[in-house]
């Protein structure tokens, strides 16, 4: 026998008991883990269920939805709205050409009257001008007949003026005579002085400073400015006048061959004409 044989803790009885209460507290300790895993799990398994809001979850999808169909429905409130704005604009712009165009109609058809309208008026201004002019002559030739020196007929004057111009022009009437036919086409302004528009004073005066003579601007003053000669005895660059000397409301300068060229009016404007268009009342020489 062993010299430890009889210590309690050596043999193996003791050892077996041992074995065998460990194994029953293992087993004991792995049933009671069970039994309670048992009676914890379907406790454990209704939180879960219990525990998914989808109420709420459904909730938020919806009101996700709700707003995504709404910016959807504003975006197509925004589209819709612009193409109106496009199309109210468009329209606009087609009525305010079409109204231009019918502005523009009328202010042409406007202008065309108002233009026929002044020819009518000056038509009539140049005729009341002759007739008052041939009223003029008519009084002019009644108060001198008996100290004319011409035969005192009109046809006897016109005929004289015709064969006295047959000489040849030069220096100082040779400048304001080619002065004077350069303007012919220009217009008539009243109180125009050049270079392109004269009135019948400004044209005359325009034409003696080409000979370095100074002649008063209006045609009252211009039908004195010199010797008073008779219309039977013209020389180029007199100058013709239309009324009585002192009073004349008409001039031009006679350039020879029984013409003259005058800045008529804004119908005419600057002329070459036969003394027998207009037969004027007098002449002045200041050469």
């Amino acid at each position: 026998m062993s010299h430890t044989a009889q210590i309690p803790s050596h043999r193996k009885p003791r050892q077996r008991a041992s074995k065998t209460a460990l194994r029953a507290g293992v087993a004991g300790g792995v049933l009671s883990t069970l039994a309670i895993a048992g009676a914890a799990g379907p406790a454990q398994a209704e939180p879960v269920t219990q525990t998914i809001e989808m109420p709420t979850i459904t909730a938020d999808l919806s009101t996700s939805v709700a707003a995504s169909a709404q910016a959807t429905q504003q975006v197509a409130l925004d589209l819709q709205t612009h193409a109106q704005e496009e199309a109210a604009a468009t329209t606009a712009a087609k009525a305010a050409k079409a109204a231009k165009a019918d502005a523009d109609r009328e202010a042409a058809a406007k202008k065309k009257a108002a233009a026929e309208a002044k020819a009518k008026a000056e038509a009539k201004a140049e005729a009341a001008e002759r007739a008052s002019r041939s009223a003029a002559r008519t009084t002019l030739s009644a108060s001198s007949s008996g100290s004319s020196s011409s035969s005192g007929t009109t046809a006897t004057a016109t005929a004289a003026s015709s064969s006295s111009s047959s000489s040849a022009v030069s220096g100082s009437a040779a400048a304001i005579v080619a002065f004077a036919k350069a303007q012919v086409g220009d217009a008539y302004v009243a109180g125009g002085t050049g270079p392109n528009s004269w009135d019948c004073s400004g044209l005359v005066q325009a034409a003696y400073a080409q000979a370095g003579v100074s002649l008063p601007r209006v045609s009252q003053d211009q039908s004195v400015a010199g010797t008073q000669v008779s219309l039977g005895s013209l020389q180029a660059g007199d100058i013709l006048y239309w009324g009585s000397a002192g009073s004349a409301y008409h001039v031009a300068i006679y350039v020879g061959d029984g013409q003259f060229v005058g800045a008529q009016n804004s119908s005419t404007g600057t002329v070459l004409r036969d003394m027998s268009y207009d037969q004027p009342t007098g002449a002045v020489r200041v050469l």
